[in-house]
C-alpha cells in the first residue's frame, strides 16, 4: 500500500552511486573518459561490434529478455555504468563478458560509446506493463522518486541520474526487486533499505507508470569542448 512521501533517497533502477561513494579506480576512470573527447562515430562502430547483439540495432534493448534500451539514455550515466561494468562494480556476467575486450577497457571508449548512445533518438516501442495501477504508481513516483529523478523521470542535471523514461516495464520491475533484495552492490545502502519500503504491488506499480513515459523529457543538451552535443 502506498504510504506517502519518503525521505530524498534516490531511487535509481539502473542504479549508480554518489561519485564520492564510489570505489577510487573506477571513480577516476569515470573522471578520465568524462574529460576526454567523444567520438559517436567511433561509438557508433564499437556498439555494433559488441553490444548490438543484445540490445539491438537501435539499442532499444529486449524486453522478453530482460535488456535495458540505452537510446538517449544520459551520457555521465551511461560512461559510469560502463566503468562500473569494467571495474566490476555491477553484477552480470553477460556484461563482464563483453567489456573484458580490451577495447572496452579504456575510458575512451566508454566517452565514444555513451556519446553515440545518448544521441540515439529513443524508440516508442517500449513494452508498458498491465495498466491496473498506473494512477498509484504516477503518485508513488511523484510523492517519492521525483525529487531525485526529476518530475519528469528524466534524470538530474548533471547526468549522474538515469532517466527512467521510454524504459521497459519488465526492466524497470525487475530491476527495483534486485535493488531491494541486495543484487545491485554497487549502489548506496540508503537506496536498498528505501526499496525494501515498497511492496511488490507497489514496485510494479511504478515500473508501469514510467514504461508509459514517452518523448525525452526535459532537455538539457550542451555542446561540449568537442563539438558533441550530449544530455
Amino acid at each position: 500500500m502506498y504510504r506517502g512521501p519518503a525521505p530524498l533517497i534516490w531511487l535509481i533502477l539502473s542504479a549508480t552511486p554518489s561519485l564520492a561513494a564510489a570505489g577510487e579506480p573506477v571513480d577516476r576512470q569515470t573522471q578520465s573518459a568524462l574529460s576526454m573527447d567523444s567520438h559517436p562515430d567511433r561509438g557508433s562502430r564499437a556498439f555494433v561490434r559488441y553490444c548490438a547483439k543484445c540490445h539491438g540495432p537501435r539499442a532499444l534493448g529486449n524486453a522478453k529478455g530482460g535488456i535495458p534500451a540505452l537510446a538517449g539514455q544520459r551520457y555521465a550515466y551511461l560512461i559510469r555504468q560502463l566503468a562500473n561494468f569494467a571495474g566490476a562494480e555491477r553484477d552480470s556476467s553477460a556484461m563482464h563478458g563483453v567489456v573484458s575486450q580490451a577495447e572496452l577497457q579504456e575510458p575512451q571508449m566508454w566517452a565514444d560509446i555513451a556519446a553515440y548512445l545518448n544521441g540515439l533518438p529513443g524508440g516508442s516501442a517500449r513494452s508498458a506493463g498491465p495498466g491496473a495501477d498506473v494512477a498509484l504508481g504516477r503518485g508513488i513516483f511523484s510523492e517519492r522518486c521525483a525529487a531525485c529523478h526529476g518530475l519528469d523521470a528524466s534524470g538530474d542535471a548533471d547526468g549522474f541520474v538515469p532517466s527512467l523514461r521510454r524504459q521497459h516495464y519488465a526492466y524497470l520491475n525487475a530491476q527495483m526487486h534486485k535493488l531491494a533484495e541486495g543484487y545491485r552492490h554497487n549502489v548506496d545502502e540508503d537506496l536498498v533499505l528505501f526499496l525494501k519500503t515498497f511492496d511488490d504491488r507497489e514496485m510494479k506499480a511504478t515500473a508501469d507508470y514510467l514504461s508509459r513515459l514517452a518523448g525525452a523529457g526535459v532537455n538539457r543538451k550542451k555542446m561540449r569542448d568537442d563539438g558533441v552535443v550530449v544530455d
